[in-house]
């Protein structure tokens, strides 16, 4: 019999995390069956529901499957399992402590708006009540949906049906559903260098990979088009960590080669509430909405524990969606996604990002002035966009050195070079300084560590 020690704040998606993790490390072994849900239940204490959910999550992302009047059982992914995702930049911070992270960060905990937040929870636990218990749609509850749509109307003039938003437990679970939807024999083709977890998200969901070098516009059109890729996954109002943004001829372009061949874009705007300096940018999505898959998530605007994400999806494939997943409920609590669809429709939400902004405008300028300030050669690389900016250093001996240097003095950083998922040239010292975590007042407190 199963036992694990279940989270008591979300204990399906606990259930859920540990059998999967036992799938993966092959402790659970395929084609073993699993414990009935009235079985597994009583012996984790929990009710049966919890089990049914966490049941029907790994069922929904292949781990597991039924048969019928026979119960569930271990499915074989011993060959996705065996390919080992490369290493995360994210998976080393541990590994020392930095009196300054310039790798990632939460915005500072002084500016999440606990007072509104605590303030929402009371009021959506007093008006919905028994509601709360419910079981909540697979894309999610209605009021934040259309209160997303709302929202990015007025903030990114998309137009995006409420019915096409499908709500979900962060960024990459949606990359997760996204190869559910198109499939494992589509080629995808992920930005290099790029964010690491969406290339390993995507190899753990069995996918393939092509790889798109990223210059100056953004991910290299020609290349894309060569590599007779399915899906481009790409951030083009900002991309990480280059920082490059896509040109609206390079824009145009995409688009009409994924009409051309049939080919669907992801377009990850991670960070676009964050653009500093002038108005966003037009989302792709508006330019052709047959043919791109929008994902957004909170966890730069509110926090990253705060595992709330969204995606926009084309008609074809929200009905493939329906026709996956609509016996399924929502795994994000219907309990924080009736909170935050308040916190966006009372106008708090704007607020909030708009406090963050100003913020981030002073942040940033420090930053700058700061930089300018070392007393060595630099070249700054930086558009005004989100919460990180690059810096080169041309008479830096390699890449390691510039770590090297910086860790000396307690400063965590990274260089283009450590998000290459594959090798490649033309990103040499050139360090990624992400300013997302800092306090005001640090940035010349770095930069005079190596006044010395």
């Amino acid at each position: 019999m199963l036992t694990y020690n279940l989270d008591a704040k979300n204990k399906y998606y606990s259930l859920y995390c540990h059998i999967r993790d036992d799938i993966l490390c092959g402790n659970l072994q395929g084609g073993q069956k699993l414990p009935s849900k009235r079985a597994l239940a009583s012996n984790l204490s929990v009710s049966v529901i919890t089990v049914q959910t966490a049941y029907d999550q790994l069922l929904a992302e292949g781990y597991i499957y039924s048969k019928e009047r026979s119960g569930y059982f271990i499915a074989d992914v011993t060959a996705r399992a065996a390919v080992a995702p490369p290493q995360s930049v994210e998976a080393e911070e541990g590994e020392k402590t930095f009196a300054f992270n310039l790798v990632s960060g939460a915005p500072p905990a002084e500016l999440f708006p606990f007072s509104v937040w605590a303030r929402l929870m009371r009021s959506v636990l007093s008006e919905e009540g028994e509601h709360l218990l419910s079981r909540v749609p697979c894309r999610g509850d209605l009021s934040l949906r259309r209160e997303i749509s709302a929202y990015l109307y007025r903030m990114r003039g998309v137009h995006a049906d409420p019915g096409n938003i499908v709500v979900g437990a962060g960024a990459e679970y949606l990359y997760g559903i996204i190869v559910q939807l198109l499939g494992r024999d589509k080629l995808f083709a992920v930005e290099n260098p790029g964010y690491g977890k969406i290339y390993s998200t995507y190899n753990l969901y069995g996918a393939r990979c092509a790889f798109i070098p990223v210059g100056q516009d953004g991910a290299d059109i020609a290349a894309a088009e060569r590599s007779s890729a399915h899906i481009l996954h790409l951030s083009p109002s900002h991309q990480f960590p280059t920082g490059a943004v896509m040109p609206a001829s390079a824009r145009a372009r995409l688009i009409s080669w994924a009409r051309d061949t049939g080919a669907y874009i992801v377009e990850d705007d991670y960070d676009s509430e964050f653009r500093l300096s002038g108005k966003p940018l037009q989302s792709m999505l508006e330019l052709c909405p047959d043919r791109v898959i929008y994902i957004n998530t909170f966890s730069k605007s509110l926090a990253p524990s705060m595992r709330m994400g969204y995606m926009i999806l084309p008609p074809v494939l929200l009905s493939r969606f329906l026709d996956i997943f609509s016996k399924s409920a929502n795994v994000v609590p219907l309990f924080e996604q009736k909170t935050l669809a308040a916190m966006i429709g009372e106008g708090h939400f704007e607020r909030h990002i708009n406090r963050l902004k100003n913020y981030y405008r002073a942040v940033r300028q420090e930053m700058l002035a700061a930089i300018g300030s070392l007393p060595f050669p630099s070249r700054i690389g930086d558009t005004g966009s989100g919460l990180h900016l690059t810096v080169k250093f041309p008479s830096a001996p390699s890449d390691e050195y510039i770590k090297q240097t910086a860790a000396q003095r307690g400063i965590n950083i990274r260089c283009l070079s450590d998000y290459l998922v594959v090798p490649a040239d033309g990103y040499e010292k050139t360090a990624v300084i992400n300013y997302g975590g800092l306090k005001k007042g640090t940035a010349a407190k770095i930069a005079a560590l190596f006044d010395d």
